[in-house]
């Protein structure tokens, strides 16, 4: 407990596995779900409570990409390997994301669309949404033909997946500028911290603007800002101090600022990061144990919604609590049997599949400029 009021560098507490990473990503996954479940039973957005514009279900997504950030950072200046950190990344989003994708478009669609099975398979809405879901890049789709069409919230299969697309951009983003200042062997440590840094700074500075000049904030820029929060405490985690003094400070702060919209945002925008890694890293002893049962977030984030939509066309006229209940026994569920079967196993594939690519890349023949005879 010492450990709460000492002040400590963030570098000397983030080592290895020991932390609350797992359990604060499952809550943030749970507090998804509860937001939904007002949107899904009662038929509209709106219906999610909110402070000041801020969701519990928006709270969530940036914890997710706040501590993304630092642990995806860490793990591409520890490997210092493009082609490792790629494949880390691939097959620990597509693998749980395809199956997900089959089980929605080909099982669940095929169950609640109010088209017959052949118009559905015929259809081209139907491989449209599974194409662009799957390749995430340009964004997801969100409706399948004839699916949920009844619904209060009408027509929509998987709402959480909006968020993926950016995220899948920022690794790229972090990656190819990893790969890019390799041109700089020397320096390409110090130019990567550099890069990290302008980008958490300009992303900062457009935020605090939007709050100036009272404009909502775009989520792409947003979320880059929060995950590059996590990529800057990363880099800083040796000058960066600890403690529960200045943790329950900057939370005292945050509740201060609810009062006034601008200064709610700008403390909350500044202050989260830190929030959320003296909850990663202190607080320990028997939460820890948590870690024994396995990631489970990621499962319950891609299933969710559609269970929730399923519960919404099963049981009409749900309420907001029943559909939290109902949901929750279906998600989790699916989250188990999709981290033990699937997440779990891809992960193991990570080293055969970069000694592949490494002995692929080996052959692909380097063109040899020749000096031309004068």
């Amino acid at each position: 407990m010492a450990l709460g009021v000492q002040l400590v560098n963030l570098s000397d507490i983030a080592v290895g596995r020991d932390n609350n990473f797992n359990l604060l990503r499952i809550i943030a996954a749970y507090g998804v779900l509860i937001t939904h479940s007002f949107a899904i039973a009662i038929g509209t957005g709106e219906a999610e409570p909110k402070l000041h514009g801020f969701s519990l279900g928006a709270l969530a997504v940036h914890i997710f990409f706040v501590t993304s950030g630092f642990l995806v950072t860490a793990s591409l200046i520890r490997r210092k390997s493009f082609i490792e950190f790629v494949w880390a990344r691939f097959l620990r989003i597509f693998p749980a994301l395809f199956v997900m994708l089959l089980l929605t478009v080909f099982g669940l669609g095929l169950v609640f669309t109010t088209l017959t099975t052949s118009q559905y398979l015929s259809d081209s809405q139907t491989y449209y949404y599974f194409a662009k879901c799957i390749s995430l890049f340009l964004g997801v789709a969100h409706q399948l033909p004839g699916v949920f069409n009844d619904n209060p919230l009408e027509g929509a299969v998987n709402g959480s997946l909006w968020t993926l697309p950016h995220e899948v951009r920022l690794y790229v983003m972090l990656a190819f500028a990893w790969a890019a200042l390799k041109l700089f062997p020397s320096r390409q440590n110090g130019f990567f911290k550099i890069f990290i840094v302008f980008v958490f700074v300009a992303t900062g500075l457009y935020l605090l603007s939007s709050i100036v000049l009272d404009e909502k904030q775009q989520n792409t820029f947003l979320l880059m800002f929060m995950f590059f929060s996590g990529s800057l405490f990363y880099i800083m985690k040796e000058r960066i101090r600890i403690s529960g003094n200045i943790a329950l400070l900057v939370f005292a702060l945050l509740l201060v600022s609810m009062f006034d919209e601008r200064a709610f945002k700008t403390v909350y925008f500044f202050s989260l990061p830190y929030l959320i890694f003296y909850l990663a890293y202190v607080p320990s002893g028997f939460i820890r144990k948590y870690n024994a049962l396995g990631d489970y977030s990621y499962g319950v984030y891609i299933y969710a919604f559609p269970v929730q939509q399923t519960v919404a066309a099963l049981v009409p006229d749900v309420s907001v609590g029943m559909m939290v209940i109902y949901s929750s026994i279906g998600t989790f569920f699916l989250s188990i049997l999709s981290w033990h079967l699937i997440e779990e196993r891809s992960l193991t594939l990570k080293d055969s599949s970069v000694s592949f690519t490494r002995k692929v890349y080996s052959k692909i023949p380097v063109p040899v400029r020749t000096k031309s005879k004068n």
